[in-house]
């Protein structure tokens, strides 16, 4: 399919007050997979070539960068000849295009005109954005108002399956009931009130193949992580602590709490950043409509005056 990026797919470089038409599928690949490294070559280099029309590496990056994000890592790595081969197929139609005179429509020149318009609106609105200064005030105001996102656990668990569970029997396992591995379990949990090593337990006992080798060790996760009801408890103990038996879809967990702590403001304002940057800039380009003299006929877009 040959990619063309008309005026629907620009349009979603400049944030709009509502949601972005979706934009047309190009000719390479959805990825996110990390980018793969390229060929070490001159910015200045060319490296395609249709008639008299001359791109260089650096050209050609910037036109990967225009592409929507989901589509870049694919146009430099495995997809990055598709995308040429793409490319030079528009450059060709285009050169026939001018050979034909359609450079001298009308209906193109308009386009040509709001492509050009759109192109540097979303280039001013990422430079808004990259500009933006946030106050030490409103990111500390921000991040105690959010603080709960910025809480983690460091645990370790042990989980016994029951019948209907997600997790697959291992090959000659009983499938217990609820009332089995509920018992199992106590049983589990008074053996480590005992003396009995929780990690050695969770290597031996545990049906959570992904984390019985590590002795049941979960490392640190954030709200959100774990169903809901392994969260609750783990979120609610303190540092030390072994649960009593908790139930998921899974079966019944034993959770351990190794460490319960806050990322520091230090640590999470480059994300805090990040997240109300969007929203300065936006204030910032509502501000510029405000100051534009801006005019829409009423009649022809319906506007009711009050």
């Amino acid at each position: 399919m040959l990619f063309v990026c008309p005026a629907v797919c620009l349009l979603a470089q400049t944030p709009p007050p509502r949601p972005p038409a979706p934009a047309p599928q190009p000719s390479v690949t959805m990825s996110t997979d990390p980018v793969p490294q390229l060929p070490k070559v001159p910015p200045d280099k060319v490296i395609v070539t249709i008639g008299d029309t001359k791109i260089t590496a650096l050209q050609f990056e910037q036109i990967i960068d225009s592409l929507p994000e989901q589509y870049r890592n694919s146009a430099r790595g495995v997809g990055r000849k598709q995308f040429a081969d793409s490319l030079v197929r528009i450059i060709v139609l285009a050169e026939e295009g001018k050979r034909r005179k359609l450079d001298e429509n009308p209906g193109y020149k308009t386009q040509v005109m709001f492509q050009n318009f759109n192109v540097l609106a979303g280039i001013t609105y990422d430079r808004i954005n990259k500009d933006a200064k946030i106050d030490d005030a409103e990111l500390h105001k921000f991040y105690e108002a959010h603080k709960g996102e910025f809480e983690q656990v460091h645990a370790r668990h042990i989980l016994i399956r029951m019948q209907g569970s997600p997790l697959p029997l291992k090959a000659g396992q009983k499938d217990l009931t609820d009332a089995e591995a509920l018992t199992k379990i106590q049983e589990l949990r008074t053996k480590i009130v005992g003396g009995a090593d929780f990690s050695q337990v969770a290597i031996e006992s545990s049906d959570d193949s992904g984390t019985s080798a590590k002795g049941g060790d979960l490392g640190f996760f954030r709200h959100g992580a774990m169903v809901p009801t392994f969260e609750q408890a783990a979120f609610s103990m303190k540092v030390g602590d072994l649960s009593e038996p908790v139930k998921s879809q899974f079966g019944y967990h034993l959770i351990k709490v190794e460490a319960h702590e806050f990322r520091s403001f230090e640590d999470v304002r480059p994300d805090i950043e990040r997240r109300l940057k969007p929203e300065l800039a936006q204030k910032t380009m509502e501000e510029l409509e405000k100051k534009s003299a801006v005019v829409l006929d009423p009649e022809y877009f319906g506007i009711v005056k009050q």
